[in-house]
């Protein structure tokens, strides 16, 4: 089972990994919106916004998400890990009810890009 740290360095890196990507991608990732990460088997909720191409934690939260992000994912720690590691497929794991995604028509729309 991941560990809060490892989701943590896996949120960063998948920040580093989008403010590093070009063309399509670039362009879904330049959204200024509030985000929650709720990780399920530790119970803990990473918030913050994405912005300026990227992911900024703000806060590391006990429990599901005191307040209604524009993006919100929910997901085990492990699949976290495995899906910026590159070993879990996003749009699988998300028809499969793995991982959560909720957010507004238009910012879905945007965030395919990213999968």
């Amino acid at each position: 089972m991941a560990t809060t740290e490892e989701c943590r360095a896996a949120l960063d890196k998948l920040s580093d990994n989008m403010r590093g990507a070009e063309g399509d991608v670039r362009s879904a990732t330049e959204l200024d919106r509030s985000v929650s990460c709720h990780i399920t088997d530790l119970d803990v909720t990473f918030a913050g916004r994405m912005a300026d191409g990227g992911i900024d934690v703000r806060e590391t939260l006990e429990g599901p998400p005191r307040e209604r992000a524009e993006i919100r994912l929910a997901m085990t720690g492990d699949d976290l890990v495995a899906l910026v590691g590159g070993e879990l497929n996003f749009a699988k794991a998300w028809g499969s009810g793995r991982v959560k995604l909720e957010a507004g028509l238009r910012d879905l729309f945007r965030l395919r890009k990213l999968l």
